[in-house]
């Protein structure tokens, strides 16, 4: 029987940032991670410790599992494969457009408004663009200076930050 399901090469699932075990885009382990060892683990240890060392066992695991959830929650606040995808169509119909610039060159300024991003804020770009500079002059493959790479990056963090005002 065949199937629309296209398989993807090991690059594409690297920039999908795959999940290992559904190979959905947008997996985050870290997030996730944290999640279970700072929020989950110990909030579970306590919990179960009224039954004593099993419980407490058990609970640090049930716990673990919980937090592991939530801190990938926070992570995915926004999928940064489909964000640099729809930037990737987008582009050329933004007042910065420079058709002597690809889309390669631009697409780490748009990265650095993500990184700036944190959803636990209603802070404005203005109020984190220290933030968001500050990782677009760490980047290796920076070749924009911040002035020409400034406009992209405001426009990320502003998508990111509607979408979570609604």
């Amino acid at each position: 029987m065949a199937t629309n399901k296209r398989e993807h090469t090991e690059a594409e699932k690297e920039l999908r940032n795959e999940d290992p075990l559904s190979g959905e885009a947008g997996a985050h382990p870290v997030g996730a991670g944290v999640g279970a060892a700072l929020g989950g683990a110990g909030t579970g240890a306590v919990a179960g410790a009224v039954a004593g060392p099993v419980g407490t066992v058990v609970g640090a695991i049930v716990g673990g599992v919980a937090g592991g959830l939530a801190g990938k929650a926070v992570a995915e606040d926004y999928d940064p494969t489909v964000e640099v995808e729809y930037w990737r169509g987008e582009y050329t119909n933004r007042p910065y457009y420079d058709e002597s610039r690809t889309f390669d060159t631009v697409e780490p300024a748009y990265r650095a408004g993500m990184d700036a991003y944190d959803p636990a804020t209603t802070a404005t770009f203005d109020e984190r663009e220290s933030i968001a500079r500050a990782q677009w002059e760490q980047r290796d493959d920076a070749i924009l200076n911040w002035d020409d790479a400034r406009p992209a990056a405001e426009d990320a963090y502003k998508r990111l930050a509607k979408r979570r005002a609604k």
